[in-house]
């Protein structure tokens, strides 16, 4: 089975390392990795070509797995970053089973409490808004419901860890444990 590696590694100045890590682990537990990182982009005239060009091959790169481990440590902000998240939802919509880790313990809820630090308060109907009048997601879910709905309703889990913040794109930990996940219920 093919598994597509997202995450947000490919903006680290050691993309390539981390990359490899990656990749190296998922061979070990007998599947086949597909990293977004190992695409050959072709040379364009624009930057928006450019941009086009990497988002085609990503998407041919997602064709061509079974499955998906996605990493939705916040990047970025508060959520997950918005690229994995559009493929954890191509994967999902194709129907491949999906499995994603984050490298912090908070939930979508607490991430936003500390955005509007702390103001948040229940509406008329009980509902929690933010200042700026914004409902607030409290499912006690990882990141947005449909991330954590989508992933559960292909059989997957989110395995989450604490790590120190300069290892939050680096620790390898959560991964390694959607990948025992995996193989567990994929045997090879």
């Amino acid at each position: 089975m093919k598994i597509y590696l997202a995450g947000p590694e490919v903006f680290l100045p050691n993309a390539r390392e981390v990359l490899d890590r990656k990749i190296e682990l998922t061979r070990r537990y007998g599947f086949v990795p597909v990293s977004p990182g190992d695409l050959e982009v072709p040379a364009t005239d624009t930057k928006r070509a450019k941009g086009l060009a990497i988002s085609s091959i990503n998407e041919r790169l997602m064709m061509s797995a079974d499955m998906i481990i996605a990493n939705l440590t916040p990047f970025r902000g508060i959520a997950a970053d918005i690229g994995t998240a559009f493929e954890l939802g191509f994967m999902c919509a194709r129907g491949c089973p999906a499995y994603a880790f984050s490298n912090t313990v908070g939930d979508h809820y607490a991430r936003v409490a500390v955005l509007y630090e702390g103001r948040i308060e229940a509406d008329a109907q009980g509902r929690p808004r933010g200042p700026d009048g914004l409902a607030v997601e409290d499912f006690e879910m990882i990141d947005n419901l449909m991330l954590d709905g989508g992933i559960e309703a292909r059989g997957g889990t989110i395995v989450t860890r604490e790590v120190a913040a300069e290892a939050l794109y680096t620790d390898h930990q959560a991964f390694e444990q959607c990948l025992r996940l995996a193989a567990a219920r994929f045997p090879r």
